[in-house]
């Protein structure tokens, strides 16, 4: 973890560095309110112990509509290679990669 103080989380700076920053409140939203999409049309449960994957990433330009959402797996989520800084390499994880050929 990138915010932490004798091995434990520092949420304080982690909010004051990132999670408080209008941009990441405006990405926040966009996850909160493609969940809520999923959920509504049935797709999703509370408490399904899924992710609502976007297609297009929120990094990338995407948006939170029902076209660009999926229901994955946590772990498949979660699977992108990342950069330094925590951005995102490519849309297409290891594992879709893998399966493509």
């Amino acid at each position: 973890m990138p915010y932490m103080k004798n091995g434990k989380r520092d949420y304080k700076t982690e909010y004051e560095k990132y999670a408080g920053k209008s941009e990441a409140k405006k990405d926040r939203a966009q996850r909160n309110k493609g969940r809520r999409m999923m959920v509504a049309a049935g797709k999703a449960k509370k408490g399904d112990g899924k992710d609502i994957g976007h297609i297009k990433a929120i990094s990338k330009g995407g948006l939170s509509t029902v076209y660009n959402l999926q229901v994955q797996s946590k772990s498949e989520n979660r699977s992108f290679s990342k950069t330094k800084n925590s951005k995102m390499k490519s849309e297409v994880s290891k594992r879709e990669r893998s399966r493509k050929k």
